[in-house]
């Protein structure tokens, strides 16, 4: 089974979805599944250096007031934690995400995709660092296990701008509307952070729909 995902590292919800796939995966450990992290920008015109931090950023974004954001964030931060994971909201430090997206790529010719998208996130999200630095980046794409060397040059040359637009035009292309979406076998889609007994349900009803396809 192959799983496309389509998010942004910058999106608290892809996160938490991010950890419902997982936990639903570890539940059907029979299911053999490829996941390929595709990319999406939720705000390509975001600035890589911003005064505001996330509630001023989201107020200005939404036309709220900052009480309206801290409040979508502490709950967002409670469905994070049933997840299992520690959203740090005071420190993110909103950020442009394409070089990260970038980095994306580049792990997957390593065979990194899937720990690269971990680490961007847990830096947003969790740690406070700021992925749209470069010299952040290729610290965490060090840590990683890549070379700072070609990480560095591909953020300096923009190698993977190609294949992050190709990613959003795909996006379009399908019709994903918002992120995460889940677009499995490419012909079934999921939207959202769904709980992890929605994933669970779906993927056991596609592996036995194509089973049956292929008898």
């Amino acid at each position: 089974m192959k799983i496309d995902i389509w998010s942004d590292v910058v999106c608290p919800f892809c996160y938490i979805g991010k950890r419902h796939l997982e936990q639903a995966l570890e539940e059907l450990s029979d299911l053999e599944v490829e996941i390929n992290w595709r990319s999406f920008e939720l705000d390509p015109n975001a600035p890589t250096q911003s005064d505001l931090d996330i509630y001023d950023t989201l107020a200005k974004k939404y036309g709220r007031d900052r009480n309206w954001a801290k409040e979508m964030n502490a709950n967002m931060v409670e469905m994070a934690s049933a997840a299992g994971l520690n959203y740090d909201m005071d420190a993110v430090k909103p950020t442009n995400s394409f070089n990260a997206h970038q980095l994306l790529h580049l792990a997957k010719s390593h065979g990194k995709q899937d720990e690269m998208k971990e680490a961007l996130l847990s830096a947003y999200f969790v740690e406070g660092k700021h992925v749209g630095d470069s010299e952040q980046l290729i610290e965490i794409a060090e840590n990683v296990g890549i070379d700072s060397h070609e990480a560095k040059e591909v953020l300096t040359k923009n190698l993977y701008s190609n294949q992050v637009m190709k990613d959003v035009e795909e996006a379009h292309r399908i019709g994903v509307q918002g992120v995460p979406f889940f677009y499995i076998n490419e012909k079934y889609g999921l939207s959202g952070a769904q709980p992890v007994s929605v994933f669970i349900d779906a993927l056991k009803q596609i592996d036995a729909e194509e089973k049956n396809v292929i008898s």
